[in-house]
């Protein structure tokens, strides 16, 4: 077993994830001087942002983009003198239902909303206003998502437009879901109006990839390393603390701090044997379902609707997200992305599928939506799995929410799961990430024995 600390024989902080949370920690470090050491089972940085290579151009294995409320990854951006690097582009949002499309972007497309009675569209767009007046989460925090919906809006609206995105979205628990998710929902999409209340959406050039990179450029500037393609399998325990983790290779690496953005599965494996059962036990309550992303380059468009949710049970998929109806198709080489996207659970059939049988499967339904999609369309194909996507937020949830310092008193916990009342996304592990590495400083600047030895600041 061999041991790795910082040239000064003093250990960094180890923080076990490269993911934006991972790197967000490292970054808020890096301000305060301290170094760090990153480690990550991928070859690449951005954990669920990570991109593939689309004609030269990187692209995300799973579907990407920020609303205009997110104000912790525009901070980001800014400090790291990258606004011009933002785009705000107006997107189209619609819905498919009973075999007829419909656009749902907008106080009059809910109006022309025939699949439901005139006084039922009344009550949908009643519904979204009521929602976004509720400024306390926690009055919500006893009721699902479906008991609140029908409250707001009645049955007809709930069977109609909510079901079956509810049930698209998290199957067998749809019913489970607190009303805080949902409501977290529609307060973001009416937080990213722009002028005349169309939705604005923000993309980053170059993608995701082009700000994770950059961001680990920046750590690595100051003093930051990266143990990439290297999965962390366990602690080095001394009494209430860690003192340095254990690679799957056999080497040891020493660590004054330890934070841990891993799901919560994964944190579990870890901790277990250091934390007591009853703060396992409260992580292993928590539910993930997995997503399985089949990504379309095609030599057209299939329509002019950036997010398609589908309404159908019948079709596989929960939406068609055409990228390319949002960052244009010249980003790449001029083909028209799409993705169809689905949470499910790891043992369902369409995620252990190979990756040529997801395809066959998908495209009679996508031809059964759009009768004019020919294969002789796709120029190419990928599929992409990620097994822990989509925490399963369930009624009095702050209740199991792990809490960020752990029972040991130099490992911190941020992870995806963490972010409640919010849901996952980008800006929110930017946020959960920061909040970690303040913690940690801060913990570090009153135990200087401890503190590693500064790098160059940023």
């Amino acid at each position: 077993m061999t041991q790795a600390t910082e040239q000064d024989g003093r250990a960094p902080v180890v923080i076990v994830g490269a993911g934006f949370s991972g790197l967000s920690a490292a970054y808020e470090l890096a301000r305060k001087n301290i170094p760090t050491v990153l480690i990550d089972p991928d070859t690449e940085v951005g954990g669920l942002a990570g991109s593939f290579d689309v004609d030269g151009v990187p692209l995300e294995k799973f579907y990407h983009h920020w609303f205009r409320s997110d104000v912790d990854i525009h901070r980001l951006v800014a400090e790291l003198g990258a606004e011009d690097n933002i785009v705000y582009r107006p997107t189209v949002t619609g819905m498919y239902h009973a075999k007829s499309f419909y656009r749902l972007s907008g106080p009059l497309d809910v109006l022309r909303f025939s699949a439901l009675s005139f006084i039922d569209r009344i009550r949908l767009g009643l519904l979204v206003l009521k929602a976004r007046k509720v400024t306390d989460w926690r009055e919500l925090e006893s009721r699902t998502a479906k008991e609140w919906l029908i409250e707001l809006g009645g049955p007809e609206v709930y069977r109609v437009v909510w079901e079956p995105l509810l049930k698209g979205k998290f199957g067998e628990y749809a019913e489970q879901v607190s009303a805080v998710w949902f409501w977290n929902k529609l307060v973001l999409r009416g937080g990213s109006r722009g002028k005349g209340h169309k939705e604005e959406l923000a993309y980053y050039r170059g993608g995701f990839a082009a700000l994770a990179q950059q961001v680990r450029e920046t750590i690595e500037d100051n003093g930051g390393t990266f143990r990439l393609g290297r999965s962390v399998t366990g602690f080095v325990r001394e009494g209430d603390r860690v003192s340095g983790v254990t690679l799957d290779n056999g080497e040891r690496i020493e660590a004054a701090e330890v934070i841990v953005t891993t799901a919560t599965p994964i944190a579990s494996g870890l901790l277990d044997g250091h934390v007591p059962a009853d703060y396992l036990e409260r992580m292993d309550r928590i539910e993930y379902l997995a997503n399985i992303c089949l990504v379309l380059q095609l030599d057209r468009s299939l329509s002019d609707t950036y997010w398609l949710n589908v309404a159908d049970p019948s079709f596989p998929f929960v939406g068609i997200i055409e990228h390319t109806c949002f960052e244009p198709p010249e980003s790449y080489g001029g083909r028209h992305i799409v993705y169809l996207s689905k949470y499910l659970p790891p043992t369902a059939e369409l995620y252990r599928m190979d990756d040529a049988d997801v395809l066959d499967f998908a495209l009679p339904h996508v031809q059964r939506m759009f009768p004019a999609f020919d294969r002789s369309w796709i120029r190419d194909h990928h599929v992409w799995r990620a097994r822990y996507a989509q925490p399963v937020v369930c009624k009095h949830y702050s209740e199991i929410m792990p809490p960020m310092q752990t029972p040991l008193e130099n490992v911190s916990l941020a992870t995806m799961a963490q972010v409640y009342p919010e849901d996952r996304g980008t800006n929110y592990a930017v946020r959960m990430g920061r909040e970690a590495g303040k913690m940690v400083a801060e913990r570090l600047e009153r135990h200087p024995a401890i503190r590693p030895e500064a790098s160059r600041a940023v």
